[in-house]
């Protein structure tokens, strides 16, 4: 149920005074019996409960006034403010550690009853993990997954478009307040996230993009997916602290592999030998993932649901595939492809006899694409097959 009008705007007095978290909320909220309760407390009765710094914030919010003009404003700026215990709220939000007492966001939610993945690496990103971050987003949006990710810079924006330009449904989730576009550069993706999906955060409007502000947005992140498919990740980096979050929360994560010489990767190749799944082609993923959320969703227990749903995101995915096979040059390599690995130079050099490929690394670039598309496995280094899927 909703929260009456004048408690819900002390609610937003908490959820916009700097370091109340939903930690101090809740110790507030029990200490004190409800926002207008907490609102009238004393500076003192404040320290008391959550400490000299999280007092004196309360203390100079309370003074400017600023927040009342602020809730006020929301409406206008089109600006949605949902509480914990309101219809509506994120359920898988609500049931992470430490949850968000309240949330901000402009467009739409996630749909709780459709299976969500958060794609998540590397700011300054390769062209390999450009190509996979973009080949992914598309499978994921033709196959009706949404998207979650930070609209940051390099992969996560990167498979956010990808993902609407493919038809689907993306959700970006900020360390700022919604109504800012953090980074500049993505205004375009940060329109079209509030046309096709929606942008959420826990600060609230015209907080600024401040670092420390990225950590606790990550748990977000995480916390809205069903699953987690990190491309690229240095050894230490912030796409780190966020599969630990996803693996306190319980959810599944995934890695695409990489070479043993690039430090982009080197992140990704550490998570591999401590156990998280390996993303081999988004087909095979798609296959995997949606078997295990159906069974926690229980689609699949009268035996049938689960699995017709399961054929429709198999075949969207070929569908998906054949629409680019009309290409030529892709279906010219399929054609010399067999169960047998061949090196790319016994491929280049079948692929000569009938006029098509005299340069190795278009070659290449085409079969990675086809490997992606789940109609070629790498074997070994230089040494490809047909996919079994």
């Amino acid at each position: 149920m909703f929260m009456a009008e004048e408690e819900r705007k002390y609610a937003y007095f908490l959820c916009s005074t700097y370091t109340i978290g939903g930690v101090r909320a809740e110790r507030l909220l029990a200490r004190f019996g409800s926002p207008r309760a907490v609102y009238e407390a004393e500076t003192e009765e404040w320290r008391e409960c959550v400490g000299n710094s999280a007092a004196e914030a309360l203390e100079r919010q309370k003074k400017s006034g600023e927040w009342e003009r602020e809730y006020g404003q929301l409406s206008e700026q089109q600006i949605h403010f949902l509480l914990r215990e309101e219809k509506g709220f994120p359920g898988k939000l609500a049931e992470i550690p430490d949850p968000p007492y309240g949330i901000f966001y402009r467009g739409k939610l996630p749909d709780e009853n459709e299976p969500a993945v958060a794609v998540i690496g590397a700011r300054e990103c390769s062209e390999y993990g450009r190509y996979v971050a973009e080949e992914l987003g598309q499978y994921l949006g033709r196959a009706g997954i949404q998207v979650i990710s930070g609209m940051a810079r390099g992969i996560d924006g990167i498979s956010q478009q990808a993902a609407l330009s493919a038809g689907g449904t993306s959700y970006g989730v900020l360390g700022c307040g919604v109504d800012i576009c953090y980074p500049a550069q993505n205004r375009r993706l940060y329109e079209e996230l509030l046309e096709k999906g929606g942008l959420l955060s826990t600060y609230a409007p015209g907080t600024k993009p401040l670092p420390q502000h990225f950590p606790p947005r990550n748990r977000i992140v995480s916390g809205l997916s069903d699953a987690l498919i990190v491309i690229e990740a240095r050894q230490k980096s912030g796409t780190l602290i966020t599969v630990d979050m996803a693996l306190e929360q319980g959810r599944d994560v995934y890695v695409v592999p990489g070479r043993l010489t690039d430090r982009l990767s080197d992140g990704c190749n550490h998570l591999l030998t401590q156990g998280a799944g390996v993303f081999l082609s988004p087909e095979s993923f798609a296959e995997d993932f949606l078997r295990s959320w159906e069974e926690k969703q229980g689609l699949s227990a009268d035996g049938s649901g689960g699995k017709n749903r399961r054929k429709n995101n198999r075949e969207t995915g070929r569908n998906t595939a054949k629409v680019k096979l009309p290409k030529e040059s892709l279906q010219k390599i399929l054609e010399c492809l067999e169960p047998v690995p061949k090196t790319s130079e016994t491929l280049l050099q079948e692929l000569w006899e009938k006029g098509e490929y005299t340069d190795i690394s278009a070659l290449n670039r085409a079969l990675m694409e086809l490997e992606l598309l789940g109609y070629a496995r790498q074997n070994s280094p230089g040494h490809f097959s047909t996919s079994a899927n």
